[in-house]
């Protein structure tokens, strides 16, 4: 089997998500910023491309607004932007509506791609389920991602809840979940990484729970 021919993606690595109103949780922002970064610096070392997408709306929205100081990338990220070998904008959660990421990806033969970036429960989701109809073998950086606390008429739920939920849920499925430091080992080897599926998951998860048949 080939090395995967990688690129790393990071979402809205913006300061919405640390100064502005969707202050990210879990994983600590601190903790999952630096993790990103070190993604960054790991695919540049490896010669891995990385896209920088950021969230764009309407002038004078309440978050990610362009004349908003919240749109900026987060400072540990903007000094790594240079790298970045394609940079655009989008509006909606995934990161292939309307972007152009798709073309760039495949004009460079890429055959994995790995997300990073914000949030768990939104950019995070909806790119990954995208990224299944186009081809591509999808990555996840679970300790390189973060959520929010949520509640709303249908019910609450902590950011923790929230991120290890869709985690499982991704691994279930639609991307192979692993942390930063695993990729970087998975990277250097040129191997790819092991992903669960929806039978084991089920599998393992009545044997968790102890439900029968």
């Amino acid at each position: 089997m080939s090395a995967p021919r990688r690129a790393l993606i990071v979402i809205d690595a913006q300061q919405e998500y640390f100064a502005g109103l969707l202050p990210i949780h879990y994983p600590t922002r601190e903790e999952s910023i630096a993790r990103i970064a070190e993604a960054m610096d790991a695919a540049k070392q490896a010669d891995i491309p990385v896209a920088l997408v950021q969230h764009r709306a309407p002038a004078g929205s309440a978050v990610f607004a362009p004349e908003s100081a919240t749109f900026a990338l987060h400072p540990e990220i903007d000094q790594r932007a240079e790298n970045a070998a394609h940079r655009g904008t989008k509006s909606f959660a995934s990161v292939f509506a309307g972007t152009g990421l798709e073309d760039w990806l495949h004009e460079n033969e890429i055959d994995t791609i790995t997300l990073t970036g914000y949030m768990t429960n939104n950019c995070i989701i909806a790119s990954a389920v995208g990224a299944e109809p186009l081809g591509f073998s999808i990555e996840v950086l679970a300790d390189a991602t973060g959520a929010i606390d949520l509640a709303n008429e249908a019910g609450t739920a902590s950011a923790q809840q929230v991120h290890e939920t869709i985690m499982a849920l991704l691994h279930s499925n639609w991307a192979a979940v692993a942390t930063t430091a695993d990729w970087i080992d998975a990277t250097n080897s040129g191997r790819a990484l092991n992903a669960s599926n929806l039978v084991a998951s089920a599998q393992q998860g009545r044997q968790d729970s102890g439900a029968q048949l």
